[in-house]
């Protein structure tokens, strides 16, 4: 089973995109509380009309619960190598 339960503030503006096909992503990262002096800082991607009704009612520094799965994607960068990306992709 691959889920995930957050709850974290926006760290940043977030960025709404839209792709070729007019399917709404939006991308940010969360700011989650370990303990009292450490945060660990994760990567969510949402799609669809939730990506919008976030970008319209949500902004940095706003408190979110995000439920999704764990996702890794492997790409070729621009110098030819191998990279990877870790983020949560929300689903609520």
């Amino acid at each position: 089973m691959n889920r995930i339960c957050l709850v974290g503030r926006i760290t940043k503006d977030l960025e709404l995109s839209y792709t070729s096909t007019k399917k709404a992503v939006c991308n940010f990262t969360i700011a989650v509380n370990r303990d009292k002096e450490n945060a660990d800082f994760i990567d969510v991607q949402v799609w669809n009309e939730q990506a919008e009704n976030l970008k319209t009612y949500q902004s940095k520094g706003s408190m979110v619960g995000v439920e999704g799965s764990l996702r890794k994607d492997i790409y070729t960068g621009k110098d030819g190598n191998k990279a990877s990306k870790t983020y949560v992709l929300a689903n609520h």
